[in-house]
């Protein structure tokens, strides 16, 4: 084989290479977990609280501090707007995430199906792909783990 033979065939491997290392690459960076990291935000601040121990303790790793999602309404052409807050974002071993929410003295969780609907699906339908919601009850230090569901109708 001449020497330009083997200079082209050189540089189709290494355009191959380049494109396969690529193809890792993008298949990684769609993979569930990027595309979660990706879609919830992360703040790396985390402040301490007693509920972090109790969180690794249930097998959690908390990998984001308080986050506030801003949302604005549109009623009638007037502007309004509030605020969702997430205490934490935990992971556990297999992948999931999850939104941690901690109890308030004020406003503390009645487990009904109404009232979890009316206070957690917020959060759900902003962050679809997350895989629940651990509402951590601060007096009892008691970890209650929320997944959102379909009902299929037969339970009414």
């Amino acid at each position: 084989m001449a020497s330009s033979d083997k200079a082209v065939v050189a540089l189709i491997g290494l355009a191959a290479v380049i494109f396969l290392v690529y193809r890792i690459y993008l298949w990684l960076q769609s993979s569930p977990d990027s595309f979660l990291k990706d879609r919830v935000p992360i703040n790396k601040d985390i402040a301490p609280h007693p509920s972090i121990e109790w969180l690794e303790a249930a097998g959690y790793e908390v990998i984001g501090g308080k986050l506030k999602i801003p949302l604005s309404f549109n009623v009638d052409g007037a502007p309004m707007y509030s605020r969702l807050f997430i205490d934490y974002v935990a992971a556990k071993e297999d992948g999931s995430y999850y939104l941690v929410i901690l109890s308030r003295p004020r406003k503390e969780l009645e487990f009904t199906g109404s009232a979890l609907r009316d206070a957690l699906l917020p959060y759900l339908l902003i962050y679809p792909d997350c895989s629940g919601v651990l509402y951590v009850n601060t007096v009892s230090s008691a970890i209650h783990v929320i997944s959102f569901g379909r009902d299929d109708g037969e339970s009414a």
